[in-house]
């Protein structure tokens, strides 16, 4: 059972031994827990921040490091884990849990880890971390707090790709329609998948720095396995990355093709209006010069001058036509 104590700030906690299922503690418990230097194991705390008590509870129970609490106020949100002294702090950016493709739909989880505790919080609901509420539910085992952040990465990278995966799709289908010969593909759904993607990969995207340094000189209480399956989710982390970029890369060859067939069109569309508006330029102009109320207009006594003049204009009407086909097949 997983204590929800919202009072608190506490959403859940979970006390880890090597090679066991993981055990459900209350707010008390985890107090107490923590209390005791020579617990075994170590504790996952998940807080609420949206709460006003969570941030002061952890501080009651645990020497917060400062780093932790000025990852809390920074105004960049760019994800990074680095070292603090013995600990880690780290800011993970996460899509929401009811994710429905839109740039807003982004949020930020603080974390800090050290031999004994790891602790993450968030203003709202995310889904990597319920997704890695799940699996310790379900019964799966961590070694060590950085394991368990090491699944979380993983669990992080798995989110995007999926979220790749039915971009992919829907793109799939534009793609579909253009090839068919249908214009009506959303283009402005493109431009907000594209902005979407631009947002993920800026957002989600670890500093390389940050992890390059935390990767080459851990703390000495992370074991090498531990390191490795750290730097194994990074590397799982940037192929997703890269899949985002390429995907980019198509919505944007898709942009571009649409937006060169509309402009085809468009310039068929005036082609033809000139055409037309051509074509009537000489019986225009016939109707105008004829038009005149004036003495010596042409064929007035004529007994065949309409036939002349219509003769005239459809003649002139057809060798512009050809004129315009003419250059029009030349280019």
């Amino acid at each position: 059972m997983v204590f929800e104590r919202h009072d608190l700030g506490v959403l859940w906690s979970y006390q880890f031994y090597p090679g066991e299922v993981a055990q459900a503690l209350s707010p008390t418990d985890a107090r107490s827990w923590l209390a005791n230097p020579d617990s075994e194991g170590f504790l996952w705390l998940h807080l609420n921040l949206a709460n006003n008590a969570a941030l002061p509870w952890l501080k009651d129970i645990v020497p917060v490091p400062d780093a932790f609490i000025e990852a809390l106020s920074s105004a960049s949100r760019s994800t990074r884990i680095e070292r603090d002294e013995d600990s880690l702090v780290g800011i993970v950016n996460d899509v929401s849990f009811d994710f429905r493709f839109e740039p807003t739909d982004t949020a930020t989880m603080w974390l800090w880890a050290d031999r004994r505790l790891l602790v993450t919080c968030r203003r709202q609901p995310l889904r990597t971390v319920d997704r890695l509420r799940g699996v310790v539910k379900a019964g799966e085992t961590f070694r060590s707090s950085i394991d368990l952040l090491a699944h979380l990465m993983r669990d992080q990278a798995d989110v995007l790709i999926d979220i790749v995966r039915k971009a992919s799709e829907q793109v799939d289908d534009v793609e579909d329609q253009l090839l068919a010969g249908r214009l009506e593909a959303k283009r402005v759904r493109l431009g907000q998948w594209r902005r979407l993607l631009v947002r993920l990969q800026r957002l989600l995207a670890p500093e390389p720095g940050s992890l390059f340094r935390l990767l080459q000189h851990p703390p000495r209480w992370i074991p090498e396995l531990d390191v490795l399956e750290l730097r194994q989710s990074t590397e799982e982390f940037s192929v997703a990355l890269r899949d985002i970029g390429a995907l980019q890369e198509r919505i944007k060859l898709l942009q571009e093709e649409i937006a060169a067939q509309v402009a085809e069109s468009n310039n068929r569309s005036l082609f033809m209006l000139t055409v037309v508006t051509v074509l009537a330029l000489p019986i225009n102009m016939m109707a105008g010069l004829f038009g005149m109320n004036v003495g010596g207009v042409p064929f007035g006594e004529h007994r065949h001058g309409f036939a002349i003049v219509a003769s005239v204009l459809v003649l002139a009407t057809l060798l512009l036509a050809w004129l315009l086909l003419k250059n029009r097949d030349d280019r």
